[in-house]
């Protein structure tokens, strides 16, 4: 058996068992003193903000968050879910302008077993594709290369915000 060592997959076990604690990443990340460029917070709207997913698939991978703890959209307010969707708009130019994907995926996962993370607070992912970029390392080696830091990342999009 081949191993693949990779370190940093300890923070993504050890916060995704937060979860099953009755803990919330996003919420952590609100009422962490940290600044937002440490947390990776593009842009903070009235009911949402916009982060880095910091276990990107991709480069430029960014997500919609809403600051109410909610597990489903249909909790949430018109103006919570207008807003929402204007700034996946936003998110949609701004990774198109700074990476010119092939295309952008959209998605939502909403609870446990439609594949959330964080079943508990609902939230927008927003990534850039290109073709070709599920190649042999992600379909045979299950294994993802980024082959940017999430510090030039956060550089790039936070002028588009």
């Amino acid at each position: 058996m081949d191993l693949l060592w990779s370190p940093w997959r300890y923070d993504y076990i050890k916060e995704s068992g937060a979860a099953e604690t009755g803990g919330c990443v996003f919420c952590d990340i609100l009422s962490d003193s940290a600044s937002d460029e440490d947390k990776f917070i593009l842009h903070r709207a009235e009911f949402n903000f916009v982060i880095l997913n910091i276990y990107p698939y991709t480069s430029g991978h960014l997500m919609i968050v809403p600051y109410a703890h909610l597990a489903a959209i249909d909790a949430a307010d018109k103006a919570a879910t207008d807003e929402m969707m204007d700034l996946v708009k936003r998110a949609q130019t701004a990774v198109t302008e700074a990476y010119a994907p092939d295309g952008i995926n959209l998605g939502m996962n909403l609870g446990h077993a439609a594949g959330a993370g964080v079943a508990g607070h609902y939230h927008m992912h927003v990534l850039p594709r290109w073709i070709g970029d599920a190649n042999f390392m992600t379909t045979i080696g299950q294994t993802r290369t980024i082959p940017e830091s999430l510090e030039s990342t956060y550089a790039k999009l936070k002028t588009k915000f």
